[in-house]
């Protein structure tokens, strides 16, 4: 067992100097999963509404909300897997990624 922990943390320290991309990459994920969701019950508030609140709706949600989302938890997300042992950090991002890509599979977006 202790063989297998020292080779998670090893593999744990090759990973932690990207954690900042990884956070990054597991949020862009999650708001990929998210925002066909968001998009259509924005659609849905927006029927009946002029082409340019339309679009400047969309463009607000899409490049600012989305963006600030983006840069804003991610920082959060990359400090609260600092705070894992190395071996933790390892398996939660392995599992966060194989989650999201499940879920995209179920949801036919991969």
């Amino acid at each position: 067992m202790n063989q297998i922990l020292s080779l998670l943390n090893q593999a744990a320290s090759y990973v932690s100097p990207w954690l900042s991309e990884i956070s990054t990459a597991l949020i862009a994920c999650l708001i990929v999963m998210f925002a066909v969701d968001i998009n259509r019950v924005v659609r849905r508030l927006l029927t009946g509404r002029g082409f340019v609140i339309r679009t400047l709706v969309f463009v607000l949600i899409n490049a600012f909300g989305y963006g600030l989302a983006i840069v804003a938890i991610s920082p959060i997300l990359a400090s609260q897997l600092k705070l894992l042992p190395g071996y933790w950090m390892l398996t939660a991002i392995v599992v966060s990624f194989l989650i999201l890509g499940f879920w995209a599979q179920k949801n036919r977006q991969v």
